[in-house]
């Protein structure tokens, strides 16, 4: 079936050549000639039940499952980093897990191929990520109950989307996917560069306290709300696009990616609005 998701086509793709593809010929293990390979049908006799299929498609189950492990992944890893990273390697350990974490990321969101390992290590090392920031922003700055507040508006914010999404009120056409995609692509691009100004000294006022900074941050919590729109929708056309079920994997990545991003963005305003006070 065909899809206007950029991301499902290219996982479409990927996973059409794994159910096609049979085992080498050539090889020791390759099936003769006229015999089924991996992820092609087995002939039955007359009389007995057609034998299952060799790959089981993914469900919206499969994908609340994988996603409610990752949660836990992330969780148990911020808290651990929370409690076992000193003060004094705050800064530093802060700083490689994000480059981790980013290279990862892309490396997932680029590969044609669901890995389940790699998504579970994305899932540690941006748990940690997130627990030094929590601490960061909670214990060097001061913003006493920050994160649960952070916390409760993220998982809020969530749950409005799924309902939105849900009732069709918001609904991932063709022409919002395009948008949305462009839109992202846009954001990390200017925090890329802002990041890289600010290595020296330069600073643009997009992630400082102030009109500017509180602006940027409303505009990137929009943003981040509505790309689960993009997640929810990349769940639905993979169950029916029939997507083998180690591609729930991939679909749970893109929502904790939406929850991270927007879980760090909330942070931020919350801490934008207490400094205020």
């Amino acid at each position: 079936m065909k899809t206007s998701n950029p991301v499902l086509s290219r996982l479409g793709q990927a996973a059409e050549r794994e159910r096609t593809a049979g085992y080498n010929p050539a090889g020791p293990y390759g099936p003769a000639a006229g015999q089924p390979g991996y992820g092609q049908p087995y002939p039955s006799a007359p009389g007995y039940p057609a034998s299952p299929p060799a790959v089981r498609p993914m469900t919206i189950d499969d994908v609340v499952v994988k996603t409610v492990t990752l949660l836990g992944i992330t969780g148990v890893s911020a808290v651990a980093a929370w409690n076992l990273v000193p003060d004094s390697l705050l800064s530093a350990a802060w700083i490689g897990a994000a480059v981790v974490g980013l290279v990862l990321g892309l490396v997932i969101s680029f590969s044609r191929m669901a890995n389940p390992a790699l998504v579970v290590a994305y899932a540690v090392i941006e748990g940690a990520f997130v627990g030094l920031v929590s601490k960061f922003y909670q214990e060097i700055a001061g913003f006493q109950g920050i994160v649960l507040q952070a916390v409760i508006a993220t998982f809020g914010v969530f749950f409005l989307m799924a309902f939105l999404y849900r009732a069709r009120v918001i609904r991932a056409t063709p022409k919002f996917v395009r948008g949305m995609i462009a839109v992202m692509a846009g954001l990390f691009a200017v925090m890329l560069v802002n990041f890289v100004l600010s290595l020296f000294d330069v600073t643009t006022g997009l992630r400082s306290n102030g009109a500017l900074g509180i602006g940027f941050s409303i505009i990137c919590i929009v943003v981040a709300s509505l790309s689960f729109i993009l997640s929810f929708n990349e769940v639905e056309e993979g169950v029916r696009m029939g997507l083998p079920q180690r591609y729930s994997w991939t679909a749970a990545f893109g929502i904790l990616v939406s929850l991270i991003w927007l879980y760090l963005e909330v942070l931020r305003l919350l801490s934008f609005l207490q400094g205020d006070d």
